[in-house]
């Protein structure tokens, strides 16, 4: 889920859903990473005076501009607040008499609420893809003394636990996984969202790395690919992008020039 923070200020709201604003640009890149669940929270009330037209109006404007980005407003708790003055953050604010409440309508129907803490509560948990091949990008590997070397990384898919055997891809690097832990508190298995590191067997900090992606070597483990297609959208590019154009790539925990 994505909180989309709005400045209500006059002049403020409407620079950020400009052509070139950061409100535009920051809804179309959640988006296009995968985000499905959003909350609109349009902060800087107090600046406004609390005004009810004013919230109406955000509404309005940015309904359709997230609309065309490919979420679908329904769906979108939009709640007035005041960072500042702490209105509808985490209990109802007696500023504003005319707001009733946010409501969005969900797979299991609508649901209902106040607060900025009553949208994030809303939120629908993911599912948790244990049952696809393991997954797990690199984002750091360290040695540690009296132990060796153990990478660290949040495993997407599938599950790691102590005596699998792992691959590295694209270093083809293969070793058994001695032990899983979270927050220095072993594990029997790392599932789909846990930030784990895992100490493994026989294998230096020089021969894996950042970016490289782990995964179980019995189960479709993870490979080189030679090429792959991609969606690409150019967001302000003040040049031409041709043939050779070697851009820099951002994948999972991958960084390459």
């Amino acid at each position: 889920c994505a909180i989309l923070i709005i400045a209500a200020g006059i002049g403020e709201f409407e620079a950020g859903i400009s052509k070139d604003g950061q409100t535009r640009e920051h809804a179309l890149l959640a988006f296009t990473l995968g985000v499905r669940q959003l909350i609109v929270a349009i902060n800087k009330m107090d600046t406004a005076k609390y005004s009810e037209a004013r919230f109406e109006e955000i509404i309005r404007e940015t309904s359709n501009f997230i609309k065309k980005v490919g979420f679908n407003p329904k769906n979108v708790p939009f709640v007035p607040i005041s960072g500042w003055h702490g209105d509808n953050m985490l209990e109802p604010t007696a500023n504003m008499g005319w707001y009733k409440g946010w409501k969005k309508e969900t797979k299991s129907g609508e649901v209902k609420g106040v607060t900025l803490l009553d949208a994030i509560d809303a939120i629908e948990p993911p599912s948790r893809p244990t049952d696809k091949p393991l997954r797990l990008p690199l984002q750091d590997v360290y040695k540690i003394g009296g132990i060796g070397t153990v990478p660290v990384g949040r495993v997407e898919t599938g599950v790691i636990k102590a005596g699998m055997v792992v691959t590295f891809a694209p270093s083809n690097v293969t070793t058994e996984v001695k032990s899983v832990e979270m927050h220095h508190e072993q594990l029997e298995s790392g599932q789909p969202g846990d930030n784990v590191g895992f100490n493994i067997k026989n294998v230096s900090v020089k021969d894996i790395r950042r970016g490289n992606v782990c995964g179980d070597s019995k189960n479709d483990p993870p490979k080189e690919a030679a090429s792959f297609k991609a969606q690409v959208i150019v967001m302000n590019h003040p040049g031409q992008i041709g043939n050779g154009y070697a851009p820099v790539l951002d994948c999972h925990t991958a960084h390459i020039a």
